[in-house]
């Protein structure tokens, strides 16, 4: 194998592979930044220019090192600005944007920067190591324990994301039944659309998220009067500072990045969920989980490594096995058969050295794109001191953009403020929002693998041993910090012994 190893290499630095590297990564620097847009969308605009490149490596030069830095710079603008560039970005805001409140906005960004170059190497070659390996692991899991592990994820994050924890499982309830809106994928029926066409595709979770997050913020920014950053300009630092933190925290960056691979390789999940799950992973080993959501630098560090090296683990399935892990990756396949190549197993004996240039892909351009990042970060960091009222016409301009761009739908607009308002009175009220846009995410997901699993074995796979273990280790997730908190209050409440 080190012989095609090193040939994709040379393949993808040869020219003009490099040239269409750097295009694509140009395009995905841009669309990143923009909320709304995301990797997909311009991804499918792109796919027709695959048609003109002859050559395989070229192909996906151009749209693999697009697609590859789009979360890294997402990221960028989720912290700055509460805004989520990406939708494998939300989970960001928690901790990034507070930081930003604090005057650590070069930070939160060095360490989100960094941490998505160690995810997206991670992800990379796992990609090259774990083809053999990952098949057994992902045919382990079936419908039902698929379905389980969507409300565990559901319950998790509902668990870490604030001090009361019916309020977060009531949070991803909410997020559950929002999903159900719409039509019922099995039997056809019209589910709470009150006559509407729009909603007869479900809520989309573009408008959804930028209205649940950006739009509490900015009314927050207008409230306040200032600048994002709380604290008076000072000279930015911080920076390396953020780039040490994911060192200091290399452990949690790695376990958080093989989250991320995981859930890039079972299908439908993605980054979206992977980017919770490996928040919650991250805040859930803080000393003090009420700082969580404060601007916590594990906030930061777990989805930012999550959300790069899902995209690794997503061309896992895709290269090996043909079955696309997310809907960029079914586009991907398409370019696969576009550029005259077959995946699965005769790819990987015939053509292993297009399968090991994807390897390099991914961290080449997630390096060029850090590299440029840090030439600019003290810059992007100094938006955060410029007065509120000089922003907010360009963070609506984000907002809304971003929201119509999703669907190209004046309706996305409408569910945007509906759901912005709904976001700032979850905010006054102490309600978290992570939660809900899980349950939105994941609803859909369970729904269906409910229905398959219930199909084909009728009510005999909730006796499934595998079944059987996910949900006692649900009952521990809900169940564990209460008895945590209960047990810390006796120890607080019980009077010191007399001697």
């Amino acid at each position: 194998m080190l012989d095609p190893f090193i040939s994709g290499f040379w393949q993808v630095l040869a020219w003009p592979a490099f040239g269409y590297l750097l295009i694509g990564i140009t395009v995905g620097f841009f669309v990143g930044l923009l909320p709304g847009l995301g990797g997909l969308a311009t991804l499918a605009l792109m796919l027709p220019f695959s048609y003109t490149i002859k050559q395989p490596v070229e192909a996906f030069c151009f749209l693999l090192g697009m697609l590859a830095v789009t979360g890294t710079t997402g990221d960028i603008t989720s912290i700055l600005f509460g805004i989520p560039g990406e939708g494998s970005s939300a989970a960001l805001i928690l901790d990034g944007y507070p930081m930003s409140k604090k005057g650590e906005a070069g930070r939160a960004l060095g360490a989100a920067i960094t941490s998505s170059v160690v995810g997206a190497t991670i992800g990379a070659f796992s990609l090259a190591i774990s083809i053999p390996i990952m098949r057994p692991l992902v045919l382990l899991f079936g419908s039902p324990e698929l379905f389980i592990i969507a409300i565990m994820g559901i319950t998790f994050i509902g668990t870490l994301s604030g001090p009361s924890l019916v309020k977060g499982l009531l949070a991803g309830g909410i997020g559950l039944m929002l999903a159900a809106i719409g039509v019922d994928p099995q039997t056809g029926a019209l589910r709470y659309t009150f006559g509407s066409l729009y909603l007869w595709d479900r809520l989309d979770i573009i408008p959804v998220t930028v209205g649940l997050f950006a739009i509490p913020e900015i009314v927050d920014l207008a409230v306040r009067g200032t600048s994002i950053s709380e604290k008076p300009k000072e000279k930015l630092t911080g920076v390396m500072e953020g780039v040490k933190d994911t060192f200091r925290h290399f452990w949690l960056v790695m376990r958080c990045s093989l989250i991320g691979v995981y859930f890039g390789v079972l299908p439908v999940l993605g980054a979206n969920v992977a980017q919770w799950m490996a928040y919650g992973h991250a805040v859930q080993g803080l000393k003090d989980r009420t700082q969580a959501g404060k601007g916590v630098i594990e906030g930061v560090l777990g989805p930012g490594a999550a959300n790069n090296s899902t995209r690794g683990g997503d061309l896992i399935p895709t290269v090996a096995f043909g079955i696309p892990g997310s809907g960029a990756m079914a586009l991907l396949l398409g370019a696969l058969l576009i550029v005259g190549l077959q995946p699965g197993p005769e790819m990987l004996k015939t053509r292993l050295d297009v399968t090991f240039a994807m390897v390099w892909i991914l961290i080449i351009a997630n390096l060029i794109v850090a590299a440029v990042c840090f030439l600019i970060l003290n810059q992007l960091a100094a938006l955060t001191f410029i007065r509120g009222g000089l922003l907010i016409p360009f963070l609506l301009l984000l907002v809304f953009i971003g929201s119509f761009t999703a669907n190209n739908s004046l309706n996305d607009l409408v569910v945007t403020l509906i759901f912005g308002v709904m976001g700032y009175y979850m905010v006054l009220q102490g309600w978290p929002r992570p939660p809900l846009i899980l349950g939105l995410i994941l609803g859909k997901i369970a729904e269906n693998y409910l229905w398959i699993s219930t199909a084909a074995y009728g009510a005999k796979w909730l006796v499934f041993p595998s079944v059987i273990s996910l949900i006692v280790l649900t009952v521990v997730i809900i169940a564990y910090p209460t008895i945590k908190e209960r047990r810390g209050k006796a120890k607080y409440e019980r009077p010191d012994d007399v001697m």
